[in-house]
Parts: structure tokens; sequence; C-alpha cells
């Protein structure tokens, strides 16, 4: 009898061991989860850059180095698509409002009209904190060249040009871009309101891999 309840002791004692054993091994031998980094293999990353923002001022990479950041390209007259996408830029804006580690460019396709001027009044609607949503204008060729090189707009499908004869690269897409200037994740619908929420998830996980 004596036997059997020592038994039964170690039985239980090794189970229960085993159990913590599994249990610390799933807990410091599972890494975090990483973004993949698009273009990965040719170290592809943003260019320098330097333009306009709502307040007259100019913005370079320097003003987000060590950022996050969420790319689009709208223009202020739009009918289109960029009402819906800038409405859920702003949900985007309010996951991560006050937090100087994130921030969101947003850039004119349209600079002749998206003056300073008209970039601040757009900005109003969604309550814009200049020094975390930005709303960019300058050299057409310049903010072009961004799109295309920097943050490959170019290299998605894109069936919402509006005016074909201007040139407009007018892409759907939200850009996730980590603090070294590295393009994350994937290009993000921005008329899609379950990718935003996608983009917000992968904001939260770039901020961890900090």
């Amino acid at each position: 009898m004596k036997m059997n309840k020592t038994g039964i002791f170690l039985i239980v004692f090794f189970l229960i061991l085993g159990i913590a054993f599994v249990t610390y091994s799933l807990k410091f031998s599972s890494k975090p989860e990483k973004l993949p980094v698009i273009s990965a293999n040719t170290g592809h990353h943003v260019q320098p850059f330097a333009f306009v923002n709502q307040e007259g001022d100019t913005i370079t990479e320097a003003d987000v180095k060590g950022k996050i950041y969420v790319v689009e390209y709208f223009f202020t007259t739009c009918k289109g698509i960029c009402p819906k996408m800038n409405e859920n830029m702003s949900t985007v804006y309010e996951a991560f409002r006050g937090n100087d580690k994130v921030k969101i460019l947003s850039h004119s396709v349209d600079p002749k009209k998206d003056t300073v001027s008209a970039m601040k009044e757009y900005s109003l609607r969604f309550d814009a904190d200049p020094e975390q949503w930005m709303f960019l204008t300058g050299d057409k060729k310049e903010l072009y060249d961004a799109a295309r090189y920097s943050y490959l707009i170019s290299a998605v499908d894109d069936t919402s040009v509006v005016d074909i004869e201007s040139d407009f690269i007018h892409s759907d897409r939200f850009v996730l871009v980590d603090k070294d200037g590295f393009l994350r994740g994937r290009f993000y619908k921005g008329t899609d309101m379950n990718e935003v929420n996608q983009l917000i998830g992968d904001i939260k996980k770039l901020l961890k891999e900090e």
C-alpha cells in the first residue's frame, strides 16, 4: 500500500514537472511575430524627400526618422475614393493620436490646386494635429517620384485614376513604413475597413518590435 502511494505521487510529480517544462519552453522559445519587409531582397527603403505641410513648414525624412508612419496619396477636390480613404485614415489617426512614435503622411497628387492653404482647410475636417498627421504638397515630379520609387505605389494595380491626362497617381492603398525607412506588411486598401483594421494591428506589431 505504501509503494502504491509512492508510485502515484511520483506519477503526479513528473506529470506536473512535464507540464511546467512545456509551458516554460513555449513561453521563452517562441519569437514575436514580425511583419514582412516589402522588397527585403533588394534592400529597398524610402529615399530622401522634402515637401511642405499644411502649416507651410518643410518636412523631410529627418522629421520621421525613427518613427513608424503611414503614407497615402490623394487630392482635396477628389469626389471619388479620397473622402472614404481619409475617413478611414482618421480611424488610424484616432487609434494612435498623441503617440509621437506614429505619424501619417498624406501626399497630394494635384499640387497645383492643393496649396498650403487648401491642405490646411482640408486637414481641419479631421482635426488633424500637423505634428502627427501631415498633409503634404510640393513639386509634382518629386511627389510622384516618391510615390513610384520610395513607396512603390505604382506596383499596385490602380483602377481609380480620375484624370489620366493629368497623370494622376491615385492609388487607394496605404503604405506602412517602419522606423528605419523600410516598407512593411503589405499594401493596405484604404477603402476597405477590414484592411484598415489590419493596418492598425500591424502598426501595433511594429511598436512591439521596438
